[in-house]
């Protein structure tokens, strides 16, 4: 981190609209590589260099979770061999990130189908939480085997099976309930989603959480994705007016009134 970007970080702080809450889609690695004459895992190990940046800086900036795309349930259609790559990165990166994670007060969780990942990821996922879990800097949650419709289906299953118990009644089922019944519960949702790589969609990523999300799009592929980048989303972040369905002026008076 150059001093230009440390006094930027420090004028974003004292402006003082730090999301609390940011998930990132991080698209872009396999393209990366491609342009650059490479095989696509290269783009994915350059990523994985970039996901360690990004972390320390959002930690620096006082950002309380950062929730992470990195491998949807989608994944698992791509070429074997390009699959048995991530899941050997994705150990790795536990294995030689985890300490760090650690001495820098992070907590790591995980959210997604993750009994389908192969043991040896579950294995040091699970060690990683379990050393990580009284952190409280920062939360990094790693959506693995993620999908946000398998997820709202596992919600139905859950409250269905609340109301057959006789453990709710209909009239309880609320937005309350279901967000206590995603995988997410405890973490807010997120104030700001960031997808690199161009593409305009969300793919079947936190359908649920995303309803008030500001969305940042930036045609920078992910592994070339740096903390300038991320700076310049905060920056489009901290520019907007968060309304949540109110009329500008009822946020001016609230504003008004707060400060009174």
């Amino acid at each position: 981190m150059n001093k230009q970007q440390l006094n930027e970080i420090e004028k974003l702080k004292r402006k003082g609209n730090i999301p609390k809450h940011i998930a990132i889609i991080m698209d872009g690695n396999g393209r990366w590589a491609t342009k650059k004459g490479l095989p696509r895992v290269v783009g994915h190990k350059k990523g994985v260099e970039t996901v360690r940046k990004i972390v320390e800086s959002c930690a620096n900036l006082g950002v309380r979770y950062l929730t992470l795309y990195t491998f949807s349930t989608e994944n698992w259609n791509r070429p074997h061999y390009e699959v048995s790559v991530l899941m050997r990165l994705i150990v790795k990166s536990l294995q030689t990130e985890t300490n760090e994670l650690h001495a820098n007060n992070i907590k790591l969780t995980f959210i997604g189908d993750t009994s389908s990942l192969p043991r040896i990821v579950q294995k040091e996922l699970n060690e990683a939480v379990e050393k990580t879990k009284y952190n409280d800097k920062m939360v990094l949650n790693l959506a693995l085997s993620y999908s946000g419709r398998w997820e709202l289906i596992e919600a139905i299953k859950n409250i269905s099976a609340q109301y057959k118990n006789n453990i709710i009644e209909l009239k309880d089922i609320n937005e309350i309930l279901v967000s206590n019944n995603l995988t997410t519960k405890g973490i807010p949702d997120p104030d700001l989603l960031i997808r690199s790589g161009g593409e305009f969609r969300i793919s079947n990523f936190l359908l649920w959480q995303i309803a008030y999300s500001e969305i940042y799009i930036t045609d920078v592929l992910w592994p070339a994705f740096n903390i300038s980048n991320l700076i310049d989303a905060l920056k489009d972040f901290q520019s907007r007016e968060r309304r949540f369905g109110r009329v500008s002026q009822q946020i001016n008076r609230k504003k008004k009134f707060s400060k009174s």
